[in-house]
């Protein structure tokens, strides 16, 4: 875990290629979501088709550009997205037209070489139109990108603007335009963006230094980068306020104008200041326009590291909390669901506080913990799976140990209490019987007696406890539920008997002595579960309930019945089953007397028999001994049962 954290935090903060760009265009969804409009005191003035029909193509005069600038008075701030770097003849009327405008903000280009070097006049303007009061160049700030050399507008142009201000940016890392300078370095000064000086002539205030990362421009934070970059926070291109150049010309549009950041530029595709950015192709002045717009309405999106990280590691540690959960399709939708939940509170806070929160790497980063630690559970359920079959595929019926593989849980070292129906059954007289044998034969006749036994026990949803020697026990209803395990218990008993006979037969074919059993269940609240070591452990039930059933077993030899069941098993079972009621009896380990009931296979036979039986026990109960006796006689040459309650009812 620490060192997948470690590696994610790593791949964030380094913007590793090509997980970055994808970054970038994955949270790119925001600008879909957005819905506010720039600035109203902003207006883009395009040299558009309509203009390029009109006018011709560019650049045109400059004669031509003057009549426009002339059309607009000091209150507009007019910013020129574009440079006259080239002289003409026309040149002292457009630096007329600018210097009467009086409020104008003309842009250069920098660049790292030049085939024609600055003249010191003109380093000399730049300088001028630079950052003197943000803070000294020797602290450590951000590091502004830094240029050697630069591309100004040609004399008289460059005296008659007002101020100046670089129109250079730089992209992503997938060639697309998110973030905005402040200001770059040059020749040991900071030299303003466009829309930095924008503001500071339409605000008429500096911009200052808060921290590493934050500028006040007047009444306005902004927020940067280690590089001095604020990130844009773009509107729907529908949004944005454009006019022609060609109405400008005609004088339309000065009372629309007035008082208004104006960026005059160009829009038409054929003339090449086409940028790419979120929201697709845009012109390159609305680049500017949308930093003066995020700047005046307080919308520039910010970034938040430290949450960012956070959310990071939360999504790297979530699949692992959430491996306990049992089921595969549950975990994929808790996945989903929190990750969605994530994406769409960043969403919110990118809406409601411009917070641009990174949601890509936290989905990387939880599909990647989700997978190993999916591989990690896959594998360790194989191996659960191995050993519950390997435990228990002997002693379980295969629909049980299906229920079983997939609520592995019940197998968890420890017991719980719940209400089980116990089974022993025992042969009769083993001892003599294994007197009389050497361990070979004795070990093949035991084969071929539980062998068919456990098959009826598995086959009746029972579980197969463990072999004491000639005895088996069994339970019902663990370690999966069983909605009748006393019926179960009870149908088992009497298809072992049935199968008896068939082992009996095949016993008698090799030469081996037939065998007798006695059966007792009982229906108890035990503690269940695996009882030992961590280590080395056993699923098997304790409890007094356990040693009843065993002592109603033994309770066969005394009747001379084959199968006993206690009163609490009775309870449990409807009229498709025929018992005979017996007695009360005190068992060892027991204060008070519990009722048992002998198991009968349901026969006209054995109805008769019981009806026969309960009319002795009638007798014996009004006091009419003879009666009795004589009938109890009757069925004695028959019914073992019958005869164990003649002798004792002679005997007294």
């Amino acid at each position: 875990m620490s060192l997948s954290a470690l590696l994610f935090t790593l791949l964030y903060l380094t913007a590793l290629e090509p997980f970055h760009s994808f970054a970038l265009r994955f949270n790119d969804i925001n600008f879909a979501l957005q819905n506010a409009s720039p600035a109203e005191e902003v207006v883009f003035v395009a040299i558009d088709e309509q203009s390029v029909n009109r006018f011709g193509r560019w650049p045109w005069s400059r004669e031509v550009l003057a009549h426009g600038v002339s059309q607009l008075d000091s209150s507009t701030l007019l910013l020129f997205d574009m440079v006259f770097s080239e002289p003409t003849d026309q040149d002292s009327r457009l630096a007329e037209s600018v210097a009467a405008q009086g409020n104008t903000l003309c842009g250069f280009f920098l660049r790292h070489q030049a085939t024609e070097h600055l003249s010191a006049d003109q380093r000399s303007v730049i300088e001028d139109a630079s950052l003197e009061r943000v803070f000294d160049m020797q602290t450590e700030r951000p590091l502004f990108v830094a240029a050697q050399e630069a591309e100004v507008d040609v004399e008289p142009i460059l005296s008659a603007c007002s101020m100046l201000g670089t129109f250079s940016t730089l992209r992503d890392s997938d060639q697309l335009l998110r973030k905005y300078p402040l200001a770059f370095s040059f020749d040991g000064t900071l030299v303003p963006s466009l829309g930095v000086q924008a503001l500071r002539m339409y605000l008429q205030q500096d911009l200052l230094s808060v921290d590493t990362h934050t500028f006040h421009l007047g009444p306005h934070a902004l927020r940067t980068d280690e590089k001095g970059f604020a990130l844009l926070n773009y509107y729907p291109k529908a949004h944005y306020l454009s006019y022609s150049f060609s109405d400008l010309y005609d004088g339309h549009l000065k009372e629309q104008l007035r008082g208004k950041i104006v960026i005059l530029g160009l829009s038409e595709v054929g003339l090449g200041d086409i940028r790419i950015t979120p929201i697709g192709e845009i012109p390159g002045a609305w680049v500017h326009y949308t930093f003066i717009s995020n700047v005046l309405k307080d919308e520039l999106l910010h970034e938040n590291r430290v949450l960012e990280i956070l959310s990071l590691l939360f999504f790297l540690i979530l699949p692992l909390v959430w491996v306990a959960v049992g089921s595969l399709y549950r975990r994929l939708a808790l996945y989903v669901v929190s990750y969605l939940l994530f994406f769409g509170v960043s969403k919110w806070l990118y809406l409601s506080m411009h917070l641009y929160l990174e949601t890509f790497y936290p989905l990387l980063a939880l599909f990647v913990s989700a997978a190993v630690s999916e591989s990690m559970l896959y594998r360790r359920q194989e191996k659960q799976v191995s050993f519950i079959k390997e435990a228990f595929s002997s002693y379980l019926s295969p629909e049980l140990l299906q229920r079983l593989i997939k609520e592995p849980e019940y197998l968890k070292l420890g017991g719980e209490k719940k209400e089980l129906t116990i089974l022993f059954s025992d042969i009769r007289s083993f001892t003599a019987i294994s007197e009389h044998m050497d361990a070979e034969r004795l070990t093949h006749l035991l084969n071929l007696y539980f062998t068919p036994m456990s098959r009826v026990v598995t086959e009746h949803n029972g579980m197969i406890d463990k072999y004491i020697g000639d005895a088996l026990m069994a339970f019902y209803n663990a370690p999966v539920d069983v909605k009748e395990h006393a019926a179960d218990a009870c149908r088992s008993a009497l298809k072992m008997l049935e199968v008896l006979e068939d082992v009996n037969r095949e016993l008698e074919e090799e030469g081996l002595p037939g065998l007798k059993i006695g059966i007792g269940i009982n229906t108890a609240v035990v503690a269940v579960g695996n009882m030992g070591a961590t280590e080395r452990f056993n699923y098997t039930v304790i409890g007094d309930g356990v040693n009843l059933a065993s002592r109603v077993e033994s309770l066969n030899k005394q009747y001379g019945s084959k199968i006993i069941i206690t009163e609490f098993t009775a309870a449990k079972l409807d009229s498709s089953f025929l018992m005979r009621p017996l007695e009360p009896v005190t068992v060892k380990g027991k204060e008070d007397a519990v009722m048992i009931y002998e198991l009968l296979p349901k026969t006209s036979d054995n109805i008769t028999l019981l009806k026969a039986f309960k009319t002795a026990q009638e007798h014996i109960e009004k006091g009419e001994r003879d009666a009795a006796l004589a009938l109890l006689e009757r069925l004695s040459a028959e019914d073992a049962v019958s005869h164990y309650f003649y002798n004792r009812l002679k005997a007294q």
